[in-house]
């Protein structure tokens, strides 16, 4: 079979998100459940469609930036919708922004995605207590949000977002009227907005509403005037908030918030007493060292289903020869990459930015190279330090440790029958400093 070099490129693009729903990114998912740790998305789908299917429920899912939590989320929505589930999935990086949130803004894009979801189905939702927010509001800021009678929920929430989203000091304005409101608006939310949605699916047929909210992972971890981080402030102090909602809601929470000391207040207040599943790195050695064939297996499947996506998985790997000039060029790739899905994408990337297949290992040298150098800038002394106790078995402690090395991607989290365990990102290991530190251990 002919290599698509256009079809190629397009699919190793590393900004890339598989949606699950559709036929042709089907064919390049690769299933990594068996070497991360468990069936993560299938404890999430058995806990909404299996376990408690009529009462709300409220999961956490987490996860280092680009290890495949959206597309994994997307899976779960697929899934979801083939039980009989409607399931609204959005994107909270799209609707807020990431470095000043508050829960009302939390709350009103949840209620903004549900409510237009649901009016495209012809399902009109015209609450009371949102209509006179909105008119309330508009009178506070001296801003007047003009709707006609007719107009739905959603482009209420769309047009008091538009008047604030460019202009901090009426967003301020807004927080400070609404955040005196929140339990009123959250009860409004489940009385006027989820319980009727709930009630018109089920007269369709539906089995319920289940809300996923993606990348609530990536707000800023700045401190707020309390002396908390936004994260804290977010998902611990105000987390038995977002738990409230009357629907079955996923949210996915920042990484950091595992190595916090208040981290069992987090699960208790937002999970209900149940931990955030993590989504680790694909493993491609075991915590001892050594090759894990497993894990380089499926990585390497990642990247020729992304080749040949209507080749059989058994026969890909003979046509390697039209990606690579060798199997070696592929494992080094896999190895180097620590297992994180958009590393080992983003190399392909940019080695196809340089020649056309088969690519050679020079290109892919170059791309490494070019990886390393980009990470080494941002280490200094102290980091060495940190990164070099934990080749030497000694892993993560703490909030700060995490802040320093796993969100820059200098350490890498894995999971396996033992439970977890840390591994620096491979590139770093070829560096002089890491070396040096290598032969002094003899």
């Amino acid at each position: 079979m002919a290599l698509d070099l256009s079809r190629f490129f397009k699919a190793c693009n590393p900004a890339k998100t598989l949606d699950m729903g559709d036929e042709g990114d089907r064919k390049y998912y690769i299933d990594f459940a068996p070497v991360r740790g468990g069936k993560i998305i299938g404890e999430l789908k058995r806990t909404i469609s299996r376990i408690s299917p009529e009462d709300p429920t409220c999961q956490l899912f987490t996860g280092h930036i680009g290890c495949g939590k959206s597309t994994e989320l997307l899976r779960l929505k697929n899934e979801l919708e083939q039980e009989g589930f409607y399931v609204v999935y959005f994107e909270s990086s799209q609707d807020l922004d990431m470095a000043d949130v508050d829960i009302s803004d939390i709350l009103l894009a949840i209620t903004h995605q549900v409510s237009d979801n649901l009016e495209t189905m012809g399902i009109k939702l015209k609450p009371s207590y949102f209509s006179n927010l909105f008119r309330e509001v508009g009178d506070f800021l001296q801003t007047p949000i003009d709707l006609s009678a007719e107009a739905e929920l959603s482009l209420g929430i769309a047009k008091l977002t538009a008047k604030t989203q460019d202009n901090p000091k009426l967003r301020n304005q807004l927080r400070q009227y609404l955040e005196p409101r929140a339990e009123g608006i959250l009860r409004a939310i489940n009385e006027e907005v989820l319980a009727r949605a709930n009630r018109e699916l089920t007269k369709r047929g539906q089995q319920g509403l289940v809300v996923i909210v993606d990348n609530l992972d990536r707000v800023d971890n700045r401190p707020m005037p309390s002396g908390r981080s936004q994260p804290e402030y977010l998902f611990i102090d105000r987390g038995a908030q977002l738990r409230r909602l009357n629907c079955h809601v996923v949210y996915t929470i920042p990484l950091a918030l595992l190595f916090s000391d208040e981290y069992e207040t987090l699960k208790n207040r937002l999970g209900g007493g149940v931990a955030p599943k993590v989504l680790p790195m694909v493993p491609a050695r075991d915590r001892d060292g050594a090759p894990f064939e497993t894990g380089m297996s499926l990585l390497r499947q990642a990247i020729l289903a992304r080749a040949f996506p209507d080749l059989p998985e058994a026969e890909r790997l003979a046509a390697l020869d039209r990606i690579f000039d060798s199997q070696d060029t592929l494992d080094r790739l896999c190895r180097v990459s620590g297992g994180h899905p958009r590393t080992l994408l983003g190399l392909v990337y940019r080695c196809l930015q340089q020649e056309d297949p088969p690519l050679t290992r020079d290109s892919l040298e170059h791309a490494i190279r070019d990886y390393r150098d980009d990470l080494v800038l941002s280490i200094d002394n102290n980091e060495w330090d940190l990164l070099l106790q934990v080749a030497g078995g000694e892993g993560i402690r703490g909030e700060e440790d995490y802040q320093r090395l796993l969100r820059s991607m200098l350490v890498y989290e894995y999971r396996d029958a033992r439970g977890r365990w840390f591994g620096i990102n491979p590139a770093l290991e070829e560096t002089e400093r890491f070396q040096a530190w290598k032969a002094s251990r003899g």
